[in-house]
């Protein structure tokens, strides 16, 4: 593992002042790995929310506020053998980066955050972080996008439009595009997303059918109810995502269950991970990457 540029959080300020083109330096120089290696299996921690304005962690309201904390929580998952890597915003990645904890990991960027939580727009979900073109110049594995689909919000296609399009950069990447599909609706003004099996199922098909090629497209799905029956819906590899946080060990025991299934190839998980109840998070990743192991 190389040496880190920065030793310390006010050494990442000091270098972004100095020398900005350092940053691609780094990522020219960060030992990389492939997204699939031995048996395929995935286990991603999860760290785009704040860029959508989304700070809440189940009952606490600015959880994610302290970037300086969410670096350190990140760092304890990421020293973790078993976690393979990581997916965030280039904010986060390019810390991450300069304090080395990206070497041999797999990297995905999240591509699509302007649907802010909570705002009029939120499912105009268009394109505002990474793109494909500095995606595929960092040497990374692929790209994320949030896919809601409210049928009553016209929003909802231009979201579907700047995924589909994003789908295609990708895959002339050769990168993995890595869709996130719901099935939402306005509820006393708020967007909810519909867990019911059905609803998922639904969402899966519109999103798998995005772009003018599959080849490199996944899926990253929440796990529900009849999650076998979800799974049926789709031949693309699939990895799960965990959500907000209610009961840490609910959550571990339907994920272990739904690992079993064989499209299911691992965990892409967050918050429940990142700031558990008890805030032990090297605990927490443990307990996951024995499950995806």
């Amino acid at each position: 593992m190389s040496s880190p540029l920065c030793k310390d959080y006010a050494e990442i300020t000091d270098l972004r002042a100095a020398d900005p083109g350092a940053i691609a330096r780094a990522w020219q120089n960060r030992a990389v790995r492939p997204a699939v290696r031995g048996n395929g299996r995935l286990m991603i921690v999860a760290a785009d929310h704040p860029a959508r304005g989304a700070l809440a962690v189940g009952p606490r309201p600015t959880a994610m506020n302290s970037r300086t904390d969410l670096l350190d929580r990140l760092r304890a998952a990421l020293a973790d053998p078993g976690v393979d890597g990581v997916l965030a915003t280039a904010d986060i990645l390019d810390d991450l980066l300069l304090l080395s904890a990206l070497e041999d990991k797999v990297v995905f960027s999240s591509m699509n955050r302007g649907g802010l939580a909570g705002s009029a727009f939120e499912l105009d979900d268009r394109m505002t972080a990474a793109t494909a073109a500095a995606t595929a110049a960092a040497r990374m594995n692929g790209g994320k996008m949030l896919c809601r689909v409210d049928l009553d919000d016209p929003g909802t296609v231009a979201t579907l439009e700047s995924c589909a399009r994003a789908i295609d950069e990708l895959a002339s990447y050769g990168l993995i595009a890595m869709l996130e599909p719901f099935m939402s609706t306005r509820v006393g003004g708020k967007v909810r997303n519909d867990l019911s099996p059905d609803a998922v199922i639904k969402s899966v098909h519109i999103a798998q059918g995005l772009g003018s090629t599959s080849a490199y497209t996944w899926m990253k799905l929440p796990v529900v109810d009849e999650m076998d029956r979800v799974m049926e819906a789709t031949t693309l590899p699939t990895l799960l995502l965990g959500g907000d946080p209610v009961d840490a060990d609910e959550a571990f025991a339907s994920w272990e269950k739904a690992l079993a299934l064989p499209s299911v190839r691992g965990l892409i998980v967050g918050r429940t991970l990142l700031y558990p109840a008890d805030d032990d998070v090297s605990s927490a990743v443990a307990t996951a990457v024995s499950m995806v192991r």
